[in-house]
C-alpha cells in the first residue's frame, strides 16, 4: 500500500511544511513579491488577504474594492484589492496572484492573546483550489500541484 506521501509526488504534487500555532491554526511560509511572510490557512476563507499595515512591505499596489469582508470575529471590513503579486509556496510558484488587503488586527489581537506572534495574512480557498491543495493534517504538511 503506497503512502499519501508517495502517491502525491508520483503525481507531481510538492510537499510543503506546516506550521501549527498555538492556537491550532497551521500556517505556511510563503514569499509574495519576493518578500519572506507566514500565512495562517483558512479553509473557510473564500479569499486570501493580506494585513492593510503589511501591504506596503510586500511591494503591492492595490486600489479600493467595493466589497466588504466578513469572518470570524468582524464583519463589514473595508477591504482593498491587490493584483499582480507573485506567489511562492515551497516550489509552487504563480504570478498574477490577487489579494484583498485588509484591517486584520482582529486576527492577530486573538494570536497575541494565545502568545502567538502576528501573522502577515491568510492563505485561503481561492489559492487553496487553485493548486488542488490536499492538507495532511497527520504529517503537519500540505502539497500542492505543480
Amino acid at each position: 500500500m503506497s503512502s499519501l506521501r508517495s502517491l502525491l509526488e508520483d503525481a507531481d504534487f510538492t510537499r510543503l511544511s506546516l506550521k501549527k500555532t498555538l492556537t491550532l491554526h497551521y500556517k505556511v511560509l510563503a514569499k509574495i513579491n519576493g518578500c519572506t511572510c507566514w500565512l495562517i490557512v483558512d479553509t473557510g476563507a473564500s479569499t486570501s488577504c493580506i494585513n492593510l499595515d503589511e501591504a506596503e512591505n510586500l511591494k503591492m499596489q492595490f486600489s479600493e474594492s467595493e466589497i466588504k469582508a466578513t469572518g470570524a470575529g468582524a464583519s463589514d471590513l473595508q477591504t482593498q484589492i491587490s493584483e499582480g503579486n507573485a506567489l511562492k509556496l515551497g516550489a509552487w510558484k504563480r504570478t498574477n496572484m490577487s489579494f484583498i488587503v485588509m484591517d486584520l488586527s482582529h486576527v492577530n489581537a486573538g494570536l497575541a492573546q494565545a502568545g502567538e506572534d502576528p501573522i502577515i495574512g491568510i492563505l485561503g480557498a481561492d489559492v487553496l483550489k487553485q493548486a488542488r491543495a490536499v492538507i495532511d493534517y497527520g504529517r503537519n504538511c500540505m502539497y500542492f500541484k505543480m
